[in-house]
């Protein structure tokens, strides 16, 4: 930190009475009050010096010994009028970043300029500005820190503006070319090598050396400074990201904790205080959001989001978390599904979560994720790119570079299904979710991005328990959503004893499962025609076999499956007795694929001989059981 001293006569300033003066042989004739604070002193070396002080003592004619001057609105207070009196008598004043734009203002309202003397304050403090505080990085920050207390004479005085170019230009500088202070300039320098190469361990950091000491500024010279780096188009815009990231994390950390505690405030000062807090965070909020870079990738999903939950919890504007709704859009397929839960704050909806904005996300996702086309356009675009003499070597070239954004594209939709039936799996537990919200989350994921149903089908077992009260045509519109076809065996195994679904899934189940055991060494036996149609209405082949169950989906402890009851050949007839006893086989009951409930069950009962006999055989040990109870 650069410092300047002026003056040369020791300190003579005291106090008496709650009156300062200076020590002297000659009596005082000037009163001035700063800020409820009385200075006894002299005419002679004030006046040489102050303009403004002359015009004041040329206005008034004296009425007593003493001269009375009040200045209540002067700049900086007491300390910066003591700083240019002291100037005026000659006694030894240091000046630093500290307190070099509070002696810039109060010397300009004194209007201590070189028309009054020659070698005046005014000039002295300009001259030490320009070579050493605009010159040193931390210098430049400190005093940009301190523009805030005086904005309005800063901003005419040109103070705040120079700062920030001085901040944003060596920003764009390399640091080993910038004035950096002691501590600064020796942890930069640890991070390059003897020979002035960067070690590859330490290159980002050097190259973000500046985010931390930027961000000690407040908002309002953050984001000046912000944009003026931005505008020089020479910082890569991931570091930008990286800046947004540890100012955010400076700013905003634990706004959640400190709403709650701010919403237990019941006085008319507390609530007052806890309003403009939340203003200044919600100020805050929206300008980081203004300053994130365009490009995909310069910012983490997971800063995203965070951000979106502060601002729900803010209640920012309604542009601000749209935006942040299509960034996370732009790379959801990298979102975690504990960044996803962004608690409701909304007074209409009782839910535990925000679904509507994890839902727009997930809408910006599929229309921002269409894939391109497959095959190379015929038009007239090909014709010209012939008459420009592209060779076809070219345009095979762009025809596999399309293929290749086409899979990543298809690759990030089956991550995000994977994500979103996470999601379902958490929010099901909440009793307020209504049942559209979770079907209109479930029905936006395609069907190709599916491999299997899985973790859709825990998702719903999930609701189905937290959900007891959901009558019949409410279980039956939730499991349309589930394709039977993509469970693995051991979801099946589930699903047949799963006493929460509607008849027409149980039997679904058990038909696929033991039309897939009818398959023996990779042959299919031969099956009845009415088998092989409704086979064939859902694109199943009986030679495949089942798949295994996924294990990308982390499950509590409470919400695994159990086979343990199926070792019982008595729980999965007993499944289907009840069902068949709670719910009738309604004829106008039709599925999607237009085959009524009574017919898929003869389909059912029309199976080979092998699975026939092992059905028939757990209906005859549950009967003999029962005969015995």
């Amino acid at each position: 930190m650069k410092f300047m001293k002026l003056g040369s006569r020791p300190d003579t300033f005291y106090s008496a009475e709650s009156v300062r003066t200076v020590s002297s042989e000659v009596s005082s004739d000037l009163i001035i009050e700063v800020k409820g604070c009385k200075y006894l002193l002299h005419k002679f070396p004030l006046l040489s010096k102050c303009l403004r002080l002359q015009t004041i003592c040329c206005e008034s004619p004296e009425t007593t010994q003493h001269q009375i001057i009040q200045l209540p609105d002067f700049p900086g207070g007491i300390e910066a009028f003591e700083l240019c009196a002291k100037f005026c008598y000659g006694i030894t004043i240091t000046l630093s970043a500290y307190n070099i734009v509070a002696a810039q203002c109060a010397a300009e309202y004194l209007q201590m300029t070189e028309d009054v003397e020659k070698g005046n304050l005014i000039y002295k403090l300009e001259v030490f500005f320009n070579s050493c505080i605009l010159q040193g990085w931390r210098d430049s920050i400190v005093t940009l820190q301190s523009t805030k207390a005086f904005p309005l004479w800063s901003e005419d005085l040109g103070i705040t503006s120079r700062c920030i170019e001085s901040i944003a230009s060596k920003v764009l500088t390399h640091p080993s070319k910038v004035s950096l202070s002691h501590s600064h300039s020796r942890r930069v320098r640890d991070d390059i090598s003897c020979n002035g190469a960067e070690s590859q361990r330490h290159k980002s950091t050097t190259k973000g050396w500046w985010a931390e000491d930027m961000a000690e500024l407040g908002i309002d010279l953050y984001w000046r400074a912000m944009i003026a780096i931005k505008s020089g188009g020479k910082i890569p815009t991931n570091l930008i990201g990286q800046a947004l990231q540890i100012y955010a994390s400076r700013w905003l950390p634990n706004i959640s904790r400190q709403v709650k505690a701010n919403q237990g405030a019941t006085s008319d000062s507390d609530s007052d205080s806890t309003g403009e807090v939340s203003s200044k965070h919600r100020l805050l909020l929206e300008s980081i959001v203004s300053l994130i870079p365009s490009d995909k990738g310069d910012v983490s999903c997971s800063f995203l989001l965070k951000l979106l939950k502060a601002a729900n919890i803010l209640n920012a504007s309604s542009s601000s978390k749209m935006e942040l709704a299509r960034r996370v859009a732009l790379q959801l397929e990298e979102a975690r599904v504990s960044d996803l839960l962004i608690p409701s704050l909304s007074y209409s909806s009782d839910t535990l979560y925000d679904v509507d904005i994890v839902l727009t996300i997930l809408e910006e996702f599929m229309l921002q994720g269409q894939s391109p086309p497959t095959s190379p356009p015929r038009s007239r675009l090909g014709f010209e790119r012939r008459r420009r003499s592209r060779s076809a070597e070219n345009i095979d070239f762009e025809f596999q570079e399309s293929r290749r954004s086409s899979s990543a594209s298809h690759s990030s939709k089956l991550k995000v299904a994977k994500i979103m039936d996470g999601y379902l799996q958490e929010i099901a537990r909440d009793i307020n979710l209504p049942l559209s919200k979770f079907i209109a989350i479930a029905e936006k994921i395609p069907d190709f991005s599916r491999l299997d149903h899985d973790d859709l089908y825990r998702a719903i077992d999930i609701y189905l328990k937290a959900h007891p009260d959901l009558n019949k045509s409410e279980r039956k519109k939730l499991c349309r959503i589930l394709d039977c076809k993509k469970l693995s065996v051991e979801a099946c195994m589930h699903a047949a004893q799963n006493e929460k679904l509607p008849l027409r899934v149980v039997v679904q189940v058990l038909f696929f499962e033991q039309a897939r055991a009818a398959t023996v060494g990779g042959k299919v036996a031969e099956l009845p025609s009415n088998i092989k149609a409704l086979l064939a209405a859902h694109n199943i082949d009986p030679s495949r076999p089942p798949r295994t169950l996924s294990t990308t989906t982390s499950i509590r402890g409470d919400d695994q499956w159990s086979v343990s009851g199926l070792k019982s050949p008595k729980s999965r007839t007993s499944t289907l007795r009840m069902k068949l006893a709670e719910d009738d086989l309604d004829e106008y009951d039709m599925n999607p694929d237009g085959l009524g409930r009574s017919s898929k069950f003869k389909a059912f009962c029309a199976l080979p001989t092998g699975p026939k006999k092992m059905f028939s055989k757990l209906l005859s040990i549950n009967r003999s059981g029962s005969e015995k109870n």
